[in-house]
């Protein structure tokens, strides 16, 4: 790089020169969006394998004749419909919370400091950076006292980097500590953030556990609808029956095999909860994390921003070793101007102390690892941090005062004088006082804590602060166990993490890379776990969870990482996710045993009438009142219902408990339907229509129980199933290709069947449900 490329420090590129190179193509671009597009929500959900199987069955239907057996297509397509609707809904509601909480980038145009979207920086605009930032570009450093880098994503390991003046940075880095001015040297394409994509975010997380089930179901059922479909239609020629008979029946046996909607109505609560989550402030940026937050019993959080507001206040600076009051007060303010940090506790510091003007020799900036900060100046050398990791060993009389101190509720900083600034210590450390900061408890943090207790949620505080301090503050807020605490700074370089975690609730003194082997640890005993963060030093923690929040006020890296960010920093919104992600698993969990029972009885039907003598019990418009009254409309209603219970991955261990049993009764009534036809020498309108009947009395038996516990909404809303299903007989016969009901001799048949469905129903959940299922452990 020549000099005239270099843009002058302080003034950075003018309006021309942004122009010409925005002209030229010299610009950056944004990073993929978090949603899909409306066309591929639209590709996604129209082109499917079992909508395409759907269509041939259309097709199939069309040529007999027969049109009014096409209406099963019309709950395909309604189904389609809302699941196109809602995502759109949810995207957009996400892409707009994704522009708010866009980062921006403090450049240098004009001679002004201008914030601008990542997007729109140009080739050679000078960058004004911090720690906790993210590179969107790769740079040059052009001017810093001294950036420490996590360059991870090229070199795997996640210890910092020392990067000076002239050193070359990739896009995607994240800041560490220090701060400085750093010119964009390849944007765009050509960026290494672009090349990956998305180098902030890892492929650690799991999918959704519902989905997977779900799709394994359907991967089944793929490998075996059509050659079941096929075997069916094949036979009922052989037996005789005509070629429109035998495609109905076919029609009507793969419709039922397709448990159209349960997909559907997974996503669609998914993305509905994305969307009820963005209207309470909180930016959902993976929908299976709304599943993974639901499931967590583990929440793993730091002191700052979550049980505090995160406002610190300098209090007071006490005097150690016989030095003057003044003296220390004024080297303190001297030393935090020199090193120009911009984290919290230093604003502090500086909104109690002023900034006096300092020209230093030597700046060592705040390190998350190093746990101190350090300038040397006037020839002498000071250092700001905690004192366990600047002395060796800190003396009994300092360890006591700062131990009484911290028990008070305050961050204890120690201010010392060193000979050399060294890492990872400091050379002949002297203390010259203690540094008191106060933090104040959120307002509502005792109740957010209570609730989550309540929901079973434990909470464990993993800070890199003092942790007699980081207890103090727990117990205040309310956390159960806040005095079971541990100095992580004491442990060794290969603790037992295993050890730890089941014996301390509270860590302090914790290096970023100890919160990751905790929360391994955590994981590793059988828990889910979620990680709260704000700042750097919480990024590998948050990439080692099953889920991970970032405060909105924090630094750009946290935020890009995070599954949900809280864009108005207030940790009470976890209530809300919390609840939304529960509300949603649970009433899958409980619906989707009613779209399998139609797929059990189908697949056992399809299989017994290949080699029975009689057709397929069902016609396709016969199966649409079932689908539509006991399985789609309540369940979709049933799916948005409060359920804020504790997960329990009960998923195919409930689906057993009600589908099998349902759907063993429904087969055994057609089986005795088909019987009595022989023995009265019933029609197929005539057979067919019992069989619609008690497959839809048992399947309104099925829906009371999911719909358990019941309340006057649920009530009303069986009730109204039921009464709609019994106008499906009474005023849509001829529709439904239903029969009269209303034959006294046809009562004498029907009457005692209906009445024995309930306790058969009953009988077989309890002998299968509670006896034999519940012996297997289904995952």
């Amino acid at each position: 790089m020549t000099e005239r490329d270099l843009p002058p420090l302080k003034q950075g590129l003018t309006t021309a020169e942004v122009q010409q190179r925005l002209a030229a193509g010299l610009h950056n671009e944004p990073l993929p969006p978090l949603t899909r597009s409306v066309q591929q929500i639209f590709r996604d959900n129209l082109l499917t394998l079992f909508n395409l199987i759907n269509v041939l069955l259309g097709g199939l239907v069309f040529i007999t004749g027969s049109y009014k057996n096409l209406l099963f297509l019309a709950v395909v397509i309604m189904n389609t419909a809302i699941g196109i609707f809602q995502e759109i809904r949810a995207k957009r509601q996400v892409d707009k919370l994704t522009i708010l909480s866009a980062a921006k980038m403090n450049v240098w145009r004009d001679g002004q400091l201008v914030a601008v979207d990542q997007a729109d920086l140009v080739q050679d605009d000078l960058i004004s950076v911090t720690r906790g930032d993210q590179l969107p570009v790769d740079v040059v450093v052009r001017e810093t006292t001294g950036l420490e880098v996590d360059e991870s994503q090229i070199t795997g390991e996640s210890e910092p980097i020392i990067k000076g003046n002239g050193d070359e940075l990739i896009s995607g880095s994240v800041l560490l500590g220090g701060h400085g001015t750093v010119q964009a040297t390849v944007v765009g394409h050509g960026s290494y953030i672009k090349q990956l994509a998305r180098s902030a975010k890892t492929s650690h997380r799991t999918t959704s556990q519902l989905l997977t089930i779900i799709n394994r179901i359907i991967k089944i059922l793929t490998f075996t609808i059509i050659p079941l479909g096929a075997a069916l239609f094949i036979s009922t020629l052989m037996r005789g029956s005509g070629q429109n008979r035998a495609i109905l029946g076919t029609v009507a046996a793969m419709v039922g095999m397709i448990p159209e909607g349960l997909v559907l109505l997974t996503s669609v609560a998914l993305a509905a909860g994305a969307f009820t989550l963005g209207r309470h402030q909180v930016l959902v940026r993976e929908l299976p994390a709304i599943e993974a937050l639901a499931r967590v019993d583990i929440l793993c959080l730091d002191k700052t921003g979550t049980i505090t507001s995160g406002n610190l206040k300098f209090e007071r600076i006490e005097p150690w070793a016989d030095v003057a009051a003044a003296t220390v007060q004024t080297t303190l303010a001297k030393v935090v101007s020199a090193i120009n940090d911009d984290n919290e506790t230093a604003q502090a510091i500086q909104q109690g102390l002023g900034k006096p003007a300092v020209t230093p020799d030597e700046v060592m900036p705040f390190s998350s690892g190093r746990k101190w900060s350090g300038a040397s100046f006037a020839g002498q050398a000071y250092v700001l941090g905690a004192p366990e990791f600047i002395f060796r060993e800190v003396s009994p009389a300092l360890k006591q005062r700062i131990h009484q101190l911290a028990q008070q509720g305050f961050r204890v900083l120690v201010l010392a004088k060193v000979a050399q600034l060294t890492t990872p210590k400091p050379t002949s450390p002297e203390a010259l006082g203690l540094v008191l900061i106060t933090d104040e408890l959120r307002p509502h943090a005792q109740a957010t804590f209570g609730f989550f207790a309540k929901q079973d949620v434990a909470f464990k505080v993993i800070s890199g602060d003092n942790p007699v301090t980081v207890a103090s503050i727990a117990q205040r807020a309310g956390i159960a166990g806040a005095d079971q605490l541990v100095d992580m700074s004491q442990v060794g370089t290969e603790p037992d993490y295993d050890q730890l975690v089941a014996t301390y609730n509270v860590f302090g003194r914790v290096t970023p890379q100890q919160k990751a082997g905790l929360i391994k640890a955590y994981q590793r005993a059988g828990h889910t776990v979620a990680m709260t963060g704000d700042g750097v030093n919480d990024l590998l923690a948050m990439r080692q969870s099953d889920c991970s929040i970032a405060m909105a006020s924090g630094s750009e890296a946290t935020k890009s990482l995070a599954d949900f960010v809280l864009l108005d920093s207030n940790f009470d919104a976890m209530i809300q996710v919390l609840n939304e992600g529960r509300r949603v698993i649970n009433n899958i969990e409980r619906v989707a045993a009613l779209y399998l029972i139609k797929t059990m009885y189908s697949v056992a039907l399809t299989v017994i009438f290949i080699f029975m003598r009689h057709s397929y019990p069902f016609e396709p418009i016969q199966l649409t009142p079932i689908s539509s009254l006991m399985v789609g409309i309540p369940t979709f209603f049933l799916a948005l219902q409060p359920d804020y219970t504790r997960i329990t991955s009960r998923f195919m261990k409930q689906v057993m408990e009600i589908a099998v049993p349902a759907a063993i009764a429904v087969v055994g009534y057609i089986m005795v339907i088909d019987l009595l036809g022989a023995e009265f020498n019933l029609n197929f309108a005539t057979t067919s229509t019992l069989n619609v009947l008690l497959t839809g009395i048992i399947s309104l038996n099925a829906l009371l129980i999911a719909a358990r516990p019941l309340n006057r909404f649920k009530i009303g809303l069986v009730a109204l199933m039921a009464i709609l299903f019994a106008l499906a007989f009474l005023v849509g016969g001829q529709i439904f290709s239903l029969v009269n009901l209303l034959d006294w001799q046809l009562a004498m048949i029907y009457l005692p069947l209906m009445l024995s469905a309930y306790p058969v129903f009953v009988l077989l959940q309890n002998g299968l449900g509670r006896r034999v299922l519940s012996k297997i452990h289904w995952k």
